[in-house]
């Protein structure tokens, strides 16, 4: 990173602020499953419901510190194990979504012509297409999906903001000095675009990919409230949403806290994303 970028970064409170949000919501997703003593699965039904079968809450059950769930289960294992997979899922959609993103806009923008075109009316036609919609109707087409099957439909539907972004980028950079001098030189297009081009467009590529995390976790979260996404009894944040509406009115923590931690994620990622953007472009 630019010596400068990141003195402006540590000068931006809220870039620092979702920074730390975002910390807190990986370390929750990443290492409360390895500390949670408990199984998110199991259920304790004669501990965690009362005889009327309404969970118990926080702090009165030894052993369950957030009581359970609607079934007897231990809330705070599901929400440490299903932000885990909440966040397993957005990450490695926006990997995927980056990477998909970045091949198609820096090849589009430096080779051009029909190439190009035929890229662009792709990206269109995508465009045009509502993302949740086109995102539920192709999971309903296979049969309880699995994991990976969920962020890679995620990343494959996802990538055309970036490619358009990378591309006008790319197109700016190749009629640079220096990169015109290395085509004099004989430089091989290959080499001039991952030496010159590649390093130039990877700084809007990366404020995107992490403004894109926080879409993956909503459109994961709708998704799976609407049990479409992560199929039970594995949990994830949005399932844990759907799964506590049923006792709404004798136990609202359900929802509570699995929605706390979706906007803590979302507001996190999207300031640290604001944040990188004024920090690699202080002009826009």
């Amino acid at each position: 990173m630019d010596p400068r970028a990141f003195r402006r970064f540590k000068k931006n409170k809220g870039a620092l602020f979702g920074a730390f949000l975002v910390t807190i919501v990986l370390l929750v997703a990443f290492v409360g499953p390895f500390v949670s003593s408990q199984d998110p699965n199991e259920q304790y039904r004669t501990q965690l419901l009362t005889d009327e079968g309404v969970p118990r809450g926080p702090m009165v059950v030894p052993g369950h510190l957030l009581g359970g769930d609607t079934i007897g289960r231990d809330e705070l294992a599901r929400l440490l194990h299903g932000g885990a997979v909440s966040m397993q899922v957005a990450i490695f959609a926006t990997a995927l979504t980056v990477l998909i993103g970045l091949y198609v806009g820096v090849t589009s923008g430096f080779f051009g012509g029909l190439y190009d075109s035929v890229l662009m009316r792709l990206v269109d036609v995508l465009l045009s297409m509502p993302f949740l919609l086109v995102a539920i109707a192709i999971n309903r087409v296979v049969d309880n999906p699995a994991l990976s099957a969920l962020y890679v439909l995620l990343g494959l539907i996802s990538w055309t903001t970036l490619a358009r972004v990378t591309r006008a980028k790319t197109m700016q950079v190749r009629e640079m000095e220096y990169v015109q001098a290395a085509r004099a030189l004989g430089l091989s297009r290959t080499r001039i675009v991952f030496r010159h081009v590649l390093p130039n467009v990877l700084g809007p590529a990366i404020v995107i990919g992490t403004t894109l995390v926080a879409q993956m976790i909503i459109v994961e979260s709708a998704m799976s409230y609407l049990g479409l996404g992560v199929q039970p009894p594995r949990a994830s944040w949005g399932s844990m949403l759907r799964e506590g509406q049923e006792m709404m009115a004798h136990a609202p923590r359900l929802m509570l806290y699995p929605a706390a931690f979706i906007v803590m994620a979302v507001f996190g990622f999207n300031l640290l994303g604001e944040g990188l953007r004024d920090a690699f472009d202080p002009k826009d």
